[in-house]
């Protein structure tokens, strides 16, 4: 087939490499100037299966009202608050109930599994070389954050994750460089979780892409699709339309323009994150792979010779206005973990990008319900660790096959629920 993808993400490019690999010709279409410069250019960077669950879950709510009074609190409202932003938190509030938590929670975990297998399959085969570490390890502050988590802990044990409770000592073994002057009650070690470059790896597979025969069209702001043609791609400021046999979304927060005039209505809403990206001065004061703050949600990655700390949770606001208080901190938490493992002189990368989030939390995969038109959105803060996972779903999808993972709950429909 003549396949059209809208998007460059890490999320587009996983799906061109794998229908293209599948023998298609394939068109990818970007607004931005290059691959992955939006939610993949600077996120965390962390695989880790058994933690990828909804935003929306029982005692949500409490958390966010308590998070708002706190000068470090993960998740902030921010002015201005949009009609969108209002709708998108009433849906969210209802997928809080225990039984709809559950379910898609076991939808994003079976999902993501299969992602982390499939990113194995795609970086051995095609022998991929980007910054990359194993393991995870969530540091817990307090003996309250060591109960607090236990009812997580269930959560990685039905999710099939390998993980150990290990005291302080034994976390700093695994990770020598914390700090000994943070207060450190124990943490969480996951061993076959990874943090990897999702940036560098979109770019990588992208130039395998096009070494297939892909081809990626940059600088080009598609025009919504059109009810009477969906399958023809135009440019926004107007073009000749280009026809396809099949249209790929994968356009992140954009795609509910794209497909609003076809009837489909994605709830769709940007939840910021915040992180800053630092040389490292010294190595052995630098992470080995990568941590969670349990406390402030806040991530610090070890990326080749740079340290990624990343962070924050924002409803509302300026896409293109960094948050001082969001940033600072990201800087309180490398601090108090890791002092002087980075130049802060120089070289200082700050960054904020939108997570395209539908409010129950799984993505969208598969059919639209309009001939033709296909859909690979809504992933959230879960990108990175779904893409691989969701690109192949959706070109098996597209061939006729069957996927290889349950697909319950992850289609278009379940958005009319």
């Amino acid at each position: 087939m003549k396949i059209a993808i809208v998007g460059a993400g890490i999320i587009g490019v996983t799906t061109a490499w794998e229908l293209v690999s599948d023998g298609h010709e394939v068109s990818v279409f970007e607004r931005r100037g290059a691959a992955a410069e939006e939610a993949s250019f600077a996120n965390a960077g962390v695989v880790a299966p058994g933690y990828v669950t909804p935003w929306a879950a029982p005692g949500m709510r409490a958390k966010v009202l308590r998070s708002l009074l706190s000068p470090h609190g993960a998740i902030k409202l921010r002015w201005p608050l949009s009609t969108r932003d209002l709708g998108w938190m009433s849906r969210w509030q209802k997928a809080c109930k225990l039984e709809t938590y559950l379910a898609n929670r076991a939808r994003m975990q079976r999902l993501a599994f299969y992602s982390r297998t499939r990113l194995h399959e795609v970086t051995e085969a095609r022998e991929l070389s980007y910054e990359r570490s194993d393991g995870y390890l969530v540091l817990l502050r307090s003996k309250r954050e060591k109960k607090l988590v236990q009812p997580g802990l269930e959560v990685l044990r039905a999710a099939g994750s390998v993980f150990k409770e290990v005291d302080a000592d034994e976390a700093r073994r695994i990770e020598p460089a914390l700090s000994a002057d943070t207060a450190l009650a124990g943490a969480i070690h996951l061993p076959e979780d990874e943090v990897a470059n999702c940036r560098q790896f979109a770019l990588l597979l992208k130039w395998e892409a096009e070494a297939l025969g892909a081809q990626f069209h940059f600088n080009c702001d598609i025009a919504p699709l059109h009810r009477a043609d969906p399958t023809s791609i135009a440019l926004a400021g107007g073009s000749p339309p280009l026809r396809f046999d099949a249209v790929v979304v994968c356009a992140g927060l954009a795609s509910a323009a794209l497909l609003r005039p076809l009837g489909l209505r994605i709830p769709l809403a940007p939840v910021y994150g915040h992180s800053i990206s630092a040389p490292i001065r010294e190595s052995l004061n630098a992470p080995r792979s990568a941590v969670m703050d349990e406390r402030y949600k806040v991530a610090i990655s070890r990326l080749g010779q740079r340290v990624r700390v990343a962070g924050s949770a924002e409803i509302g606001g300026s896409p293109d206005t960094l948050n001082p208080a969001a940033v600072q901190t990201l800087y309180k938490v490398l601090h108090d973990w890791f002092p002087g493992a980075v130049t802060l002189q120089s070289g200082i990368q700050q960054w904020k990008g939108a997570r395209p989030m539908l409010p129950d939390g799984p993505p969208v995969l598969g059919a639209s319900g309009v001939p033709g038109v296909w859909l690979n959105l809504g992933h959230g803060s879960s990108g990175w660790a779904l893409s691989c996972g969701s690109a192949r779903v959706v070109a098996d999808l597209m061939a006729g096959r069957d996927a290889g993972v349950d697909l319950e709950g992850l289609g278009v429909e379940r958005l009319g629920a």
